[in-house]
């Protein structure tokens, strides 16, 4: 018997234009999008389709927009292929993406579920606001070279691992100055590529603890259920059936480093998982899987 994953993904996997040709040809995807603005208070779909790229990328906007767009995929998927849907054994998603997921499994309602997505977005934006920071993508080093080279560049600041999303490809986050001083010393110790990356702050690092504060009170409110089928946390790389603990997760998911590739490793080598569907914007995760497994099919369906 199969096991299939659904795999979500991330802020950085958004595009203006997403999501435009769903909601033109799915009544299923238009609903979503149509309920979305009457929960965020704001055209979605306009955003989504004709940006500004400005406005789109923003952290607050960003978020709602995959949030949306991946569950209108999935209104494709249902449609195209109602028995791989019927049947999907596992899911996960990148970040923001294991929102997604949950609300996939079952475990959030759609309405509780952009709620949550649009406060986390807020909190983040506004915790990020607070400090300059940012977050360095390093190619070609394993973990330990990057743990190495961070604690060479640290010195009194807050820089840490914050995205390991597969072997030799690591995203590092923490103050500005410590991310100006890790690609420095990341490129002087050989790394293929150092990226600065066009996103609002240190994400999945202390320095987002403020928004923390803010989502925890949001989950405490939200109604969450035991998913119907697992659901692998970013923070520990397994899933977790109790609704506090899922809460706690979600909590520290936005300060804790995303161990992608653990996550990916245990649908693989513990769960036996035999193929997965990318489900929204980008093919990101795609290539991710195949830098861990090869072999493994992987389908996407776009928004």
């Amino acid at each position: 018997m199969t096991k299939t994953a659904f795999l979500f993904p991330g802020q950085g996997a958004q595009s203006v234009g997403m999501g435009a040709q769903l909601a033109a040809s799915l009544p299923q995807a238009k609903e979503l999008f149509d309920r979305a603005a009457d929960v965020l208070g704001y055209d979605l779909l306009d955003l989504c389709t004709n940006g500004p790229a400005e406005k789109l990328n923003a952290t607050d906007h960003s978020q709602p927009a995959l949030f949306v767009c991946g569950l209108a995929a999935l209104e494709q998927l249902k449609q195209d292929a109602p028995g791989v849907v019927e049947n999907c054994a596992v899911t996960a998603g990148l970040s923001l993406g294991e929102y997604t997921a949950l609300v996939f499994a079952g475990a959030i309602d759609f309405d509780a579920g952009l709620r949550l997505v649009q406060t986390r977005g807020q909190a983040m934006q506004a915790a990020a606001d607070i400090t300059p920071s940012g977050m360095v993508s390093i190619l070609g080093m394993e973990r330990e070279q990057v743990e190495a080279v961070c604690a060479e560049a640290r010195g009194d600041d807050i820089l840490q691992l914050a995205n390991l999303l597969c072997p030799g490809n690591i995203a590092v986050s923490g103050d500005m100055a410590a991310c100006e001083r890790v690609t420095k010393l990341a490129e002087a110790a050989g790394a293929m590529k150092v990226i600065p990356l066009a996103v609002a702050g240190a994400f999945h690092t202390p320095l987002m603890q403020p928004a923390v504060e803010r989502l925890s009170a949001a989950l405490a409110e939200a109604e969450i259920r035991p998913p119907r089928i697992p659901v692998v946390s970013n923070v520990d790389a397994r899933p977790h059936d109790s609704a506090e603990e899922i809460r706690s997760l979600l909590e520290k998911q936005v300060v804790n480093p995303v161990l992608w590739e653990d996550s990916m490793r245990w649908l693989l080598e513990d769960f036996g998982v035999d193929g997965c569907y990318e489900i929204g914007p980008g093919r990101v995760l795609r290539g991710l899987l195949k830098r861990i497994n090869r072999k493994l099919p992987c389908e996407n369906v776009a928004a």
